[in-house]
C-alpha cells in the first residue's frame, strides 16, 4: 500500500512538472576557467574595483588560491574514512586541524598582501563579495541537486 502511494505521488509530480512545461537543461560540465572568470567579474563589480586595482589584486589572489588548493588536495587525500583504532582517529583529527590552521595562515598572509594593493574598505568588500559568490554558486548547485533527487524518486 505504501509503495502504491509513493508511486501515485511520483506520477502526480511528473504530470504536474510536465504540465508546467518543465524541460530539464542538459547537464553542463564544470569549467574551472569559466568559474574563475565569473568569480573575478563578480568581485570586480561588487567591490567596485577599478581596472588598475583588479590588475594588481587578482594575480595575488590567484597565488593564494593555488596555495589553498594544495592544502585542500592534501585534506581530500586524508579522506573521511574512519581509522580502525583510537590512535589512528586521533592522528586523523590532529592532521585535519593542522590543515585548517594552515589554511588560516595562508589566508592571513595573503590578506596582508592584499592590503598592500587595496584599501581596507575595498578588501572588506572583496571578501564579502567572494563569500556571496560562493554562497550563490552553492545555492544554484543545491537547486540542481534537489531537481536531480526529485527525478530519481
Amino acid at each position: 500500500m505504501k509503495r502504491l502511494t509513493v508511486t501515485l505521488l511520483s506520477l502526480a509530480l511528473v504530470l504536474v512538472i510536465s504540465a508546467q512545461g518543465f524541460r530539464p537543461q542538459p547537464q553542463q560540465k564544470f569549467s574551472p576557467e569559466k568559474f574563475q572568470a565569473d568569480l573575478e567579474q563578480f568581485i570586480t563589480r561588487e567591490a567596485c574595483l577599478t581596472p588598475q586595482e583588479a590588475a594588481k589584486f587578482f594575480p595575488i589572489y590567484k597565488e593564494m588560491q593555488a596555495k589553498q588548493r594544495a592544502v585542500y588536495d592534501r585534506q581530500r587525500q586524508l579522506g573521511w574514512g574512519k581509522p580502525a583504532d583510537e590512535k589512528g582517529c586521533e592522528k586523523a583529527i590532529r592532521q585535519r586541524d593542522e590543515y585548517d590552521l594552515e589554511l588560516k595562515r595562508i589566508q592571513q598572509t595573503y590578506h596582508n598582501k592584499f592590503l598592500s594593493v587595496l584599501s581596507a574598505s575595498k578588501l572588506f568588500d572583496v571578501l564579502r563579495a567572494e563569500d556571496r559568490f560562493h554562497r550563490q554558486m552553492l545555492r544554484g548547485m543545491n537547486h540542481v541537486g534537489r531537481m536531480y533527487n526529485q527525478k530519481k524518486q
